[in-house]
Parts: structure tokens; sequence; C-alpha cells
């Protein structure tokens, strides 16, 4: 029994330029793989038989365990990163999204450059998020491993992964190159808007397969 790695909602080469078939190889095909294995390893020591990713997220926190809270909070965020990432041009937001993002944010430009901010001021490793708070949008960051499934008052739209592991390889150490390049080209306005109607936090979710 084990959770698996989820594929890539498109080809390895489909954002290149901005992120290459090679960066995915070693941040999906080893990094997001090595938070799977690692939690596989603890299924039956730690009593997650049975339980969906989002239960032992959950679990992990009740329990105060936060090895197991970071690696399986590392394996619904890296899916969640995956689902939020378009070839650049192939989708744009709703026009409720559309509507949102200009009541706080001024513009497209300006969710981009509010969420850049967030992705380069994270000391350390970690995450920047766009949520939903009641009706309006938010960008907030969060450390490690953690998830906004912890953040009872919001909903996950989008999330942009600051590990050095995510920009190094086609980067380097600019993460501000990388965040700006990112959210400002390859983001799926499809996936967002959606999120904004459904269950965003199921969309990262899966079960231990027999």
């Amino acid at each position: 029994m084990a959770f698996s790695l989820p594929p890539l909602p498109f080809d390895r080469a489909a954002l290149e330029p901005v992120l290459s078939a090679e960066s995915f190889d070693y941040h999906h095909g080893k990094h997001h793989k090595a938070y799977v294995d690692k939690v596989n390893g603890w299924i039956e020591e730690k009593g997650l038989e049975g339980k969906s990713l989002v239960e032992v997220i959950r679990l992990a926190k009740d329990r105060d365990d936060k090895g197991l809270a970071n690696q399986a909070g590392q394996i619904w965020n890296h899916d969640f990163f995956w689902q939020g990432l378009a070839p650049e041009g192939s989708t744009r937001p709703s026009d409720k999204l559309a509507k949102l993002i200009e009541a706080s944010f001024g513009s497209q430009d300006g969710l981009v450059e509010k969420m850049a901010e967030a992705a380069v001021g994270h000391f350390g490793s970690g995450w920047a998020w766009l949520v939903l708070a009641g009706d309006a949008l938010k960008v907030t960051s969060l450390h490690d491993g953690e998830t906004p499934l912890a953040l009872d008052t919001v909903k996950p739209l989008l999330t942009l992964d600051v590990w050095e592991h995510a920009y190094y390889i086609d980067y380097r150490n600019e993460r501000p190159r990388f965040a700006k390049t990112v959210l400002g080209k390859v983001v799926n306005w499809d996936f967002v808007s959606q999120n904004i109607e459904q269950d965003s936090i199921a969309k990262a979710d899966q079960l231990v397969d027999a």
C-alpha cells in the first residue's frame, strides 16, 4: 500500500524556456518523488493505512508530528503547484477571477508583483500562496512543507515553490527572476479560476493505493 507520484499535467518540455525539461527531471522526478517515498516508508509504522493524503496531513498536525507534516505536506503542495502551471498564453482568468484580481490588486500585473514580492521576501524555504479569504484575494507565504490546510478561513488558489530546488537549475540563485517569470508567463489561470468555485484542497488529495 502506498501513495503515488502524480504525473505532471503537461509534457516535461511544455513550459520551456521558462522552466526546462531538465528542471522537471529533478524537481518532479527526484525531489517530489523523495517526499512520496519517505511518507510511504511510514505508512505502517505511523498507522496511515486507508487514509487520504489530506487526512495524513491533518493527522500529523493533531499529533504534532512535524516530520510527517512536512513530508506529506510537500507531496500535496507540489501536486497543487504542478496543476497551477500551463504553457505560456494557453489560459486566462475567468471573468469572476479577473474582477477579484482587479478589486484586490488593481490588475493582473499587480497580482504578479505582489505574489513575487511574497516569494522573494520569504526567508528560507517555503511557498508563496494566492488564497481566497471571504470575498477577497490575498497573498501570503508558508514555511517549509506547511500547507494552507491548516488555515481554515482561506481557500488555496495558486502557489509558487520557493525552495531552492525549484529554480536553481534554470535560474541559479536568481529567485526574483524566477518568481516574476513563472508568475508572469506560465500560470494556469483556468486552474486558479476553477478553484474559486470548487474544492481546491481536494485537487491535490489522493488515497493510499492498495
